[in-house]
């Protein structure tokens, strides 16, 4: 497999001696995969094509927005950045999903990541069915919770006890107030346009809906809870030496995704990551990875097993629990043990390691340990990221993009995009004529410019050629 370059970077091998990752793509980068993507466009997209309504989706939402701020309860599903009606989910299976006035869309947002083997995988399906027989919750402990621990214990190189909480958000909340306490510092920084949670300290700068949706820091966010929260561009070494050597012996952590999921798909620099933990290290503060996104999804290790760069912390959520609710966070055992009961910094959660999310995310790491996993993520993500790069050359559209293994993104604008402050001279109002185009087709991608998109094992070659094949079209119309 030929090495793969996107936005000028590249990294060593570290699939096998002869195959090496795929960062990504540039709109200009040309390759067997694209030509095998090309001539497999003359996919119809049009089979079987009905009428496209959304009028019980729009019936459905009015009566929302009369019951819950914006009509619904996460920001981005409002569709503001887009345009257009938000579409009301009925069901979905394996790839698809289905609303409720009957449109099946290809989905590449499973559920916003943690559906890698598909969406309602009848394994897991039939798994929860026999864990509800002994009841939902006990708020109180259970084997399965063993099992998850060891399961991801043995999977992530950096984590040698794990706490289990119920979001990716109360993951970073409590990953911070131990970085904290274990230091005896108060100053973390974090980086413009990664999101880690809704939690106050990391409502600075933040991407996923804060970018979306072009806020400001929110109201309701008093001085005090930001003022230890310091910020540099993603990717630039020099702004975090500055913050160190300016707030010398006062930083407890630097908390980053490796991989940015939450301002769009932007992988790191190759040498980021390596000055990152090097420059943490020598300055006595912890390196927290928030790996809510790229954990168990560019490598079963993660990104920190991708990249063979071992923070001290790690949060983890979506995937590990199989799509129901559920996030952990975990490092060394030193630290760790700082945890109460084991220890005096508290945190705590009624559902927390709850027997449903555990057989969830047992059953679903299970199947990522199967042979060919992330070679068949990698190829099919390829397929679909070149395909639609060349399909917005090919009509005339200046775009970039990339991906590794399952994740993945593109954006309006020539590149390269190497932070937050790039992606935001991304086209956004062309993504959103782009948006509803590929709606129209069957095609669901995040309601954003400012999010990464994601495949999964459910994914088929034809999914990948029917996309490609609605991009083009699409993008000729826009």
């Amino acid at each position: 497999m030929a090495a793969v370059t996107s936005v000028g970077l590249s990294w060593p091998s570290k699939l096998t001696k002869t195959q090496k990752p795929k960062w990504g793509l540039s709109s200009s980068h040309s390759s067997s995969v694209a030509a095998a993507a090309t001539i497999r466009m003359t996919a119809s997209v049009d089979e079987k094509k009905k009428t496209y309504t959304l009028q019980k989706s729009e019936e459905a939402f009015n009566k929302a927005k009369e019951l819950m701020p914006g009509g619904v309860n996460s920001p981005v599903r409002a569709f503001k950045s887009v345009g257009g009606q938000p579409i009301i989910i009925d069901s979905v299976k394996g790839s698809r999903m289905r609303d409720i006035d009957g449109n099946e869309y290809i989905d590449y947002v499973g559920s916003w990541g943690p559906a890698i083997i598909g969406h309602a995988d009848d394994e897991v399906l039939a798994a929860l069915a026999e864990t509800m027989k002994k009841g939902t919750s006990y708020g109180a402990p259970c084997l399965l919770e063993n099992t998850l621990a060891e399961m991801v214990i043995s999977a992530v190189p950096s984590i040698e006890m794990v706490r289990f909480v119920n979001s990716g958000t109360e993951a970073c909340m409590g990953v911070l107030r131990l970085a904290r306490a274990f230091t005896g510092r108060t100053n973390i920084i974090k980086f413009e346009g990664c999101y880690h949670g809704h939690a106050d300290p990391f409502l600075v700068k933040a991407g996923s809906g804060v970018a979306t949706l072009g806020l400001p820091d929110s109201p309701g966010v008093p001085n005090a809870a930001t003022s230890d929260t310091l910020t540099a561009p993603y990717n630039d070494i020099s702004a975090v030496e500055s913050l160190f050597a300016e707030h010398k012996g006062e930083i407890a952590a630097l908390i980053l995704e490796p991989v940015v999921g939450n301002a769009g798909f932007i992988p790191p620099k190759q040498e980021f990551l390596a000055a990152i933990r090097k420059i943490t290290k020598e300055n006595g503060a912890l390196l927290i990875f928030d790996e809510v996104m790229t954990g168990f999804r560019l490598a079963y290790g993660g990104a920190q097993e991708y990249f063979g760069i071992t923070p001290d912390l790690t949060t983890l959520g979506k995937i590990i629990g199989g799509g129901l609710p559920v996030g952990a966070y975990g490092g060394r055992r030193e630290i760790m043990e700082m945890v109460a009961p084991a220890g005096p910094m508290y945190q705590a959660g009624t559902l927390s390691g709850n027997p449903l999310a555990m057989t969830a995310g047992i059953h679903t790491l299970k199947r990522l340990q199967g042979p060919g996993t992330y070679e068949h993520l990698d190829k099919i993500t390829g397929e679909l990221t070149q395909g639609i790069l060349d399909a917005g050359k090919k009509t005339g559209h200046a775009m970039c993009g990339g991906y590794i293994r399952g994740m993945f993104g593109f954006f309006f604008t020539d590149g390269p995009v190497l932070n937050f402050s790039d992606a935001k001279k991304s086209d956004t109002e062309k993504f959103g004529r782009f948006y509803r185009g590929m709606l129209e087709e069957g095609v669901y991608f995040a309601p954003s410019q400012f999010e990464a998109g994601f495949t999964s094992l459910a994914h088929t070659p034809v999914d990948i050629e029917r996309t490609i094949a609605a991009a083009e079209k699409v993008l000729k119309q826009i």
